[in-house]
């Protein structure tokens, strides 16, 4: 519930989607809608020990990059899933890359002037900030309606079309229906290569049921053809996998015959990108640990005799002391990043170069400060804007041994 008004001057943006402002005592708060520069009239949503959370419901003083949402629920007290639709597109970049900044110094521990030397800016992929998602996944109301849930909430907001998802997901035959999983969800995949597969998630976190279209979706990536389960994980952006892999083979420069590790390999995406690269004397390891995973990546590099794929959890893995040395490892963890554990064990295998993909810039910078407290540095370091319209960033950094 909103309750009282604040006039406020926002300040700089902050991980999380949103900017911060500050009380005439000094008391922080989260505004969101908002952009740095501006002064809004913000409506308090939450009041937690130390500081507020406030959506701007009027804007006093536009910020000169403030555009008019083109959706209709990416409104205060509506849907949370965008928290940029209000500013242009390049600003978004702009805001994005300012967090990665800010979290290399406040978390990583880098100086302002390290973080110049790196360059980092996020950069867009192709194709506009609108139609690019190519898996949604609605939340289903207790009258059966498909839709959104709010900011830091519950509560769902039904929709009648989501801008930011592909055209053949706006079109399905979704969101004009009541569905049957009161509390489960509604998922809706458009793969690259134009299958469309409809399934829900009933509540409790059984097992997906098909509604409609192949279980197994074709993708297209790193040259190849892919078929992954539709419930399984993929990029969501179409040109997220091939812009991704394309970074870590840059910043590794794989050479033939060398041993590389897949760590939070999923499907393989990265192991098939190097695999051509490294000949047939190379080897490349995948470890994951899902076993849809697993069975996704056996399924697709079947034909990559230097491929081996391995179920398990990466730290157990790498706490056999069988897995001696290395050359090149690629990270692809899930949002909570690696730990110190991981870290330790791979930069105990002294590999030449490891590049790690992070869809959290938060859990990258924390990572990034233990690879250099144990001797390495990040070299370089790539932001895509694999989510436009939401705070989400993809990175790609290459860290090496300073020595």
């Amino acid at each position: 519930m909103m309750d009282e008004l604040l006039d406020l001057t926002v300040g700089p943006v902050a991980h999380g989607g949103h900017c911060v402002a500050r009380l005439p005592d000094g008391q922080v708060v989260f505004v969101r809608h908002a952009l740095p520069g501006e002064r809004v009239r913000a409506a308090v949503t939450e009041r937690r020990r130390g500081y507020l959370r406030a959506d701007a419901v009027e804007v006093l003083q536009p910020s000169p990059d403030r555009v008019e949402e083109p959706c209709k629920y990416a409104k205060p007290g509506r849907c949370g899933g965008c928290d940029w639709q209000h500013a242009t597109p390049e600003a978004q970049h702009e805001l994005k890359t300012a967090v990665v900044r800010e979290l290399l110094t406040r978390i990583g521990g880098f100086t302002v002037a390290e973080v110049d030397d790196l360059g980092v800016r996020v950069e867009p992929l192709p194709g506009g900030p609108l139609g690019w998602r190519t898996r949604v996944q609605y939340a289903v109301d207790a009258a059966g309606r498909p839709g959104f849930r709010k900011h830091r909430s519950h509560d769902i907001i039904p929709i009648d079309r989501c801008l930011i998802a592909h055209e053949r997901i706006q079109e399905a035959p979704v969101t004009d229906r009541t569905w049957p999983v009161k509390g489960g969800g509604v998922e809706v995949v458009a793969s690259s290569c134009g299958d469309l597969t409809i399934f829900t998630r009933p509540r409790g976190g059984r097992t997906p049921r098909l509604v409609s279209g192949p279980r197994l979706v074709r993708e297209r990536a790193v040259g190849r053809e892919w078929k992954i389960d539709a419930t399984g994980f993929w990029q969501v952006h179409p040109a997220a996998p091939d812009a991704l892999a394309g970074a870590v083979l840059d910043f590794l420069q794989p050479r033939p015959g060398e041993r590389a590790w897949d760590l939070y390999g999923g499907a393989g995406l990265f192991a098939a990108a190097l695999a051509p690269a490294l000949g047939p004397e190379g080897r490349v390891t995948i470890v994951e640990s899902s076993p849809g995973g697993v069975t996704a990546a056996r399924r697709n590099l079947a034909d990559l005799p230097q491929v081996r794929v391995v179920a398990g959890d990466v730290g157990t893995v790498l706490g056999n002391p069988r897995w001696r040395s290395v050359d090149l490892v690629v990270l692809d963890p899930p949002r909570a990043g690696i730990g110190r554990e991981v870290v330790a064990a791979v930069t105990a295998r002294h590999p030449r170069a490891v590049a790690y993909v992070s869809c959290d810039p938060a859990a990258f910078a924390r990572d990034v400060a233990t690879f250099r407290e144990r001797g390495w540095r990040l070299s370089k370091l790539r932001g895509f804007d694999a989510y436009p319209m939401t705070q989400h960033v993809e990175l790609v950094g290459l860290l090496t041994p300073v020595s």
